[in-house]
């Protein structure tokens, strides 16, 4: 994220000698992305982040495939996904390409037992149910219903809970999640028409030192695989560090909807991007104000992308019967637009309560066993007139 962030202690100048009281050394070490090319931070460790014990074992988690090329739009009933007391396990993919993987989770016990490393991808948490802490060796950040958790590939965390009852949406992208460009000035600073700003991020605070020795598991996922690696000292060690590859987070009840005076396109909702997809926020909003508006979306081929939404809460206009936790696919190949009758119920509307999470990925998406175990079957009929 293109923001200059700092927490606890560091030297003066990078790459220099940097020492405890007692004269013992801190460990520097780069987290950066996309080689030395792109963001990145420089951290200060108490002991050496090289600290491996043993390697425990190795198993895949690569979803399983039901649909290889898909062309038929879905409907999911995501709250059908049952509750698992552990994190990693409680996370269900339900549609991946070679850019990404989006899954639900709704895990009842916080993730503490293990540390987690995703080593391959950018992780974005969606938190549809649920309040607790996310605990990073680069700090912790305090969540609630409506917030979107940014966790950059390799960090290493921890989730707290304060209830059993949670409910996640997330997304692996192995290209990194940025703000989108059109948003930003030439040097990365939010401008005026923005639809939110810097003032709205989480950033993260209360940074953790443990100077501990002991066995620490880390589950580390690299290409579909978890391994299971002891650490032989906490590897919550950071001093301090500074730079721009950092956790952060965004409500998604601080976006503010851009409106017209006719209906305009899903891209006014963009909210983050990666080359290769790009996520929306569509939150509660008047609507067009032109006298003979139709606020409900125009028919539109999926030429360039598959469209996935997330419902949140609140009365999606363009649909019909739908409920919090659903999920729909409009897949590349074939037009969608409005249910009947949503377009006719939409004339003379002066505002949505809807609040929804969209994903486009421009590279069609594969559809896991899972994802066809709370399909409802039959919603590539919804559009039928009587």
């Amino acid at each position: 994220m293109p923001i200059y962030h700092k927490l606890g202690n560091f030297p003066h100048k990078r790459h220099t000698v940097f020492k405890d009281k007692n004269g013992n050394h801190y460990y520097e070490e780069l987290f950066g992305t996309e080689g030395f090319h792109s963001h990145s931070s420089l951290l200060y460790h108490v002991h050496r982040p090289t600290q491996v014990k043993e390697i425990i074992k190795s198993y895949n988690v690569s979803p399983e495939i039901a649909v290889d090329k898909n062309i038929k739009c879905m409907l999911l009933k995501g709250f059908d996904i049952k509750p698992e007391k552990d994190f990693l396990e409680s996370r269900k993919a339900l549609f991946l390409n070679n850019d990404c993987i989006i899954g639900l989770a709704a895990p009842q016990e916080s993730l503490r037992t293990y540390f987690y490393k995703n080593s391959d991808a950018d992780e974005m948490l969606f938190i549809h149910k649920g309040k607790g802490k996310l605990r990073t060796f680069m700090g912790n950040i305090d969540f609630e219903y409506g917030d979107y958790l940014i966790i950059p590939r390799g960090m290493i965390y921890q989730i707290d809970f304060e209830t059993s009852d949670n409910r996640l949406l997330y997304l692996e992208t192995y290209h990194p999640l940025y703000t989108p460009k059109r948003y930003k000035s030439s040097s990365g600073q939010m401008l005026e028409h923005s639809p939110f700003c810097e003032r709205d991020y989480k950033l993260p605070s209360a940074l953790e030192t443990h100077d501990e020795k002991g066995d620490f598991l880390i589950k580390v996922k690299k290409e579909g695989v978890i391994h299971e690696i002891v650490y032989a000292r906490h590897p919550f060690d950071v001093i301090g560090w500074d730079g721009y590859n950092f956790p952060w987070g965004f409500s998604i009840h601080n976006f503010e909807p851009i409106t017209g005076r006719v209906h305009l396109p899903p891209p006014i909702h963009q909210t983050f991007e990666t080359p290769a997809m790009v996520v929306c926020s569509f939150c509660p909003r008047l609507y067009d104000y032109h006298p003979q508006a139709i606020p409900a979306p125009y028919n539109h081929s999926n030429i360039d992308s598959d469209e996935l939404l997330y419902y949140v809460d609140g009365d999606f206009m363009s649909r019909n019967n739908i409920e919090p936790g659903h999920i729909t696919l409009h897949p590349k190949g074939i037009a969608h637009g409005p249910a009947p009758g949503a377009m006719e119920r939409s004339i003379g509307k002066k505002e949505t309560p809807e609040l929804a999470v969209m994903i486009d990925t421009f590279h069609p998406l594969k559809v896991t066993k899972t994802a066809m175990q709370i399909d409802d079957g039959k919603y590539y009929k919804s559009w039928l007139e009587d």
